[in-house]
């Protein structure tokens, strides 16, 4: 894990899908966003403007509420599952997570830590970037994830 900064970051419009999920059912959920995000960005001729990530609504408990997708140069018209959204403008602590998914909740947990450290607070939402795209014959420790938690 690199070692966690404060960071302004800006609104950027997104594509996603949306969904409340069982957190054992969150690789197939994922498996279908980005099943059906690239046909509908590349039907609108929206381009995408950086790594796949999913945003988290409120605690992680046995059931998710999210939104995974990607950044885009604008707004998406809705088709189907895929929606518009926006990462939001806001401060965060981000810290960058080596290794496999299996360690991010710990992850968090340490970035939770170093937040309250500091006298801040974090939000009900937050959010994953994929830096690495998983693919079946990679070694986990090659993963790198991004964790963005606003705080005040």
């Amino acid at each position: 894990m690199t070692t966690p900064e404060l960071v302004e970051v800006s609104a950027h419009p997104t594509a996603v899908v949306r969904g409340a999920v069982p957190v054992t059912d969150l690789p197939a959920f994922f498996d279908r966003a980005y099943s059906v995000l690239p046909a509908t960005l590349a039907g609108q001729g929206v381009t995408v403007t950086g790594p796949a990530f999913a945003l988290f609504r409120g605690p992680l408990t046995a059931t998710a509420d999210l939104e995974t997708g990607f950044p885009t140069d604008r707004a998406v018209v809705p088709d189907g599952d895929v929606v518009a959204g926006t990462l939001p403008a806001c401060r965060v602590a981000r810290v960058v997570h080596a290794g496999s998914f299996d360690g991010l909740g710990d992850a968090w947990q340490r970035l939770g830590e170093w937040v309250a450290g500091r006298g801040l607070r974090g939000g009900d939402v937050f959010w994953e970037v994929y830096l690495t795209e998983p693919s079946p014959d990679m070694d986990p420790a090659d993963l790198r994830t991004e964790l963005n938690m606003p705080v005040t």
